[in-house]
């Protein structure tokens, strides 16, 4: 397939990697500097030369503020025919704006980045790909993804962000909390520096993908409910009361078992 790739940010370098071995892929950034170490793919210097490149597919990677915005640049250069395709964190908005165009798409969030995943190692991974988006679309990311041996979702938009506040922005609100919390000394303790790693691991991503995930309309909810985690036991501890701490161990226990007892998809 000829794959035009929007943003050469982490994402988009690393699509243009994995995709150039089995089709034709192109990329374009308004910063150059970025194309500079990318080898068998096509790098362009300005979009009106996507038109000499014919793309099947458009595979936007810049951030979600701007997805729509780069989709609309491109409409003049492109066939009735492309698949419109994204890879945001958060879906909201797309799904109106995709059913509003005449385009086919396919909408994918491949659930990793450069910074915490091993790229070489990706069977521990996620993606998701949105339930509503093109076959075909669909069934070529389904063959890329799961020659990566990733774990495949299958999502409508609306389930996708509200999976994503569960599983993402509610430990990234917990991390960032776990951070805003820090004194400037060094303390023992291995449970500490483990929460320490990951924290720091959380601040390498890019400040607009953290803010795509945490902007999420369902956030908010989540933050109320880790609201009401902490006040429950805030009292607790103030009340020092075993038997409601007893209780409350055993609940978490009780879901973070059940968790883990979940079947691999």
């Amino acid at each position: 397939m000829k794959i035009f790739i929007l943003g050469a940010g982490n994402m988009g370098r690393w699509f243009a990697e994995e995709l150039n071995h089995n089709n034709e892929v192109g990329i374009y950034d308004t910063d150059i500097i970025k194309l500079k170490h990318l080898f068998n793919v096509q790098r362009f210097k300005s979009l009106d030369e996507i038109v000499h490149f014919k793309p099947e597919m458009v595979l936007n990677c810049v951030s979600l503020n701007k997805t729509i915005e780069v989709f609309e640049s491109i409409k003049g250069f492109i066939s009735e025919n492309t698949i419109l395709s994204d890879i945001t964190s958060v879906k909201y908005g797309l799904e109106k704006y995709y059913k509003d165009n005449h385009y086919r798409y396919v909408s994918t969030h491949p659930m990793f980045g450069p910074t915490f995943a091993n790229i070489n190692d990706l069977k521990s991974q996620n993606a998701v790909i949105i339930k509503e988006s093109d076959y075909e679309g669909k069934e070529f990311f389904r063959d890329f993804y799961e020659s990566l041996n990733l774990n495949i979702f299958e999502y409508s938009f609306d389930h996708h962000d509200k999976t994503m506040a569960y599983s993402l922005a509610t430990p990234f609100v917990s991390t960032l909390v776990f951070g805003g919390c820090l004194k400037e000394k060094t303390v023992p303790g291995t449970t500490f520096k483990k929460h320490m790693h990951i924290a720091t691991n959380l601040l390498k991503e890019d400040d607009y993908l953290l803010s795509e995930i945490l902007f999420n309309p369902y956030t908010v909810d989540q933050i109320t409910k880790i609201g009401e985690q902490l006040t429950s036991l805030t009292q607790i501890i103030k009340n020092r009361d075993f038997l409601s701490m007893k209780e409350y161990l055993d609940h978490v226990r009780t879901k973070i078992n059940s968790n883990n007892n979940l079947p691999t998809p």
